[in-house]
């Protein structure tokens, strides 16, 4: 199959001039970008006059299914809304109810731009059976460690970890094993956790140091900060993405950097948490790997890209006093290209001949895009969710004119609103 989007403005990529011109794209990848070869015959054309194509969007770090818990447990303190009513909660669902959850959230992903989200939680066989329904690209980590049913602490399947990570590799899923933190598990199964990671040789995907509680737990207990006990316990052994890192001092950096972490920038749920801001202006001056994420519904409470690169810019323009921190090339990068590399997706994250076919246009022509002086300026600081109108990832065209075409939006609605009203009970 062959297609052709012509009279674009195209971002191939965060630091590469914008150009003017058309993509071909033959199966799954794109062929030409620019201008295209007489030899090109097209099976199907897409006139994109009027709209700017780019690299799908990637979320680095999110919980899919949480969508259940939209607007469930909010203006609470961290603790408070994960051990009291998040918990609890969750203990509720069922694998199906996660599968129903899970649409939820690809079907809000797709239709904000995001073509791959790197996804942690419970129940990871529905994550993956919505992802294979939907053909989407994900990066799926699977915790061996769970809770004792009998209350008595925690307890490790490596089995299932391995069977799962093995079972899922392929050229949509990558996998990985999820960590929660350093803080929910003792020394020794952390220890053991990432040994069995190295024996993989799989990624971990971990939540480090997103609280002060989370600092202040770690400083009591180990005398240590989160980033040091993830050090000492070998999960730094292994490549890393690790999303908040909100609390830091320079050794953390150092830590990191020396094991070439990749930190996850989740604004929008760091303050909504009021958990602070990541010095993410530092990462990036230590040439650190930085993505964004949008973390779970329950903490955002959406899955708007857009809305995180936005505040992405903003925050730290303000929190620094220096409008020149973070451009808006810098934000497209995190949310494209440095995030298909954590996703481990090498061949994502621009637009260019023999990178896979994901591709999102967006919509110009708005009072909140007109004029447009500058299309990357502009998807960073005036670009909404619902100027996307089409999307293609794998070279399938998943939306076009802002309708899902693979995906029953209105089944999926009326799913997750009766496990809504089920688990308020």
């Amino acid at each position: 199959m062959k297609m052709l989007i012509k009279n674009a403005q195209i971002i191939t990529s965060a630091y590469e001039p914008v150009l003017n011109g058309s993509i071909a794209v033959e199966n799954d990848e794109i062929k030409y970008v620019g201008e295209i070869p007489e030899c090109f015959s097209a099976d199907s054309v897409i006139d994109a006059h009027g709209f700017i194509a780019m690299p799908g969007l990637v979320n680095s770090h999110t919980h899919s299914a949480m969508g259940i818990l939209r607007n469930f447990a909010d203006d609470l303190p961290f603790n408070k809304w994960l051990f009291d009513k998040i918990i609890p909660a969750e203990a509720k669902l069922t694998p199906e109810d996660i599968y129903w959850g899970c649409m939820l959230g690809i079907s809000e992903m797709i239709k904000s731009g995001t073509t791959c989200f790197n996804d942690m939680y419970l129940h990871m066989e529905s994550i993956a059976r919505a992802v294979a329904d939907t053909g989407i690209r994900a990066n799926l980590s699977y915790g061996p460690i769970t809770s004792d049913a009998r209350g008595n602490g925690f307890l490790a399947d490596y089995t299932r970890c391995e069977s799962f990570i093995k079972k899922h590799s392929n050229s949509n899923i990558k996998t990985s094993m999820e960590i929660h933190s350093v803080y929910l598990y003792e020394h020794d199964l952390l220890k053991e956790a990432a040994s069995f990671a190295k024996s993989l040789e799989t990624k971990v995907h971990i939540h480090l140091a997103e609280s002060e509680s989370e600092i202040l737990f770690c400083r009591e207990k180990y005398s240590k900060t989160p980033f040091e006990i993830a050090y000492d316990t070998g999960i730094l052994g292994v490549p890393v993405i690790a999303a908040h890192c909100v609390k830091t001092i320079n050794s953390d950096i150092e830590i990191l950097k020396k094991a070439d972490v990749t930190v996850v920038h989740c604004p929008s749920s760091n303050m909504k948490l009021g958990n602070g801001f990541a010095p993410i202006e530092s990462f990036l001056n230590e040439n650190m790997s930085v993505g964004i994420g949008t973390d779970g519904s329950a903490s955002n409470n959406n899955l708007n890209m857009f809305e995180e690169m936005h505040l992405t810019a903003m925050i730290h323009k303000g929190y620094n006093n220096n409008p020149e921190c973070i451009p808006a090339s810098a934000v497209i990068e995190m949310a494209t290209e440095k995030g298909a590399y954590a996703s481990g997706f090498l061949n994502c994250g621009k637009i260019a001949s023999g990178y896979k076919a994901d591709i999102i246009l967006i919509n110009t022509q708005t009072a909140h895009m007109c004029p447009l002086h500058d299309a990357k300026a502009a998807i960073v600081y005036s670009a909404q969710a619902g100027d996307v109108d089409t999307v293609m990832i794998n070279g399938k065209i998943m939306m076009k004119n802002r309708k899902l075409l693979t995906i029953d939006e209105e089944m999926i609605i009326s799913r997750v609103n009766d496990i809504a009203c089920r688990i308020k009970q």
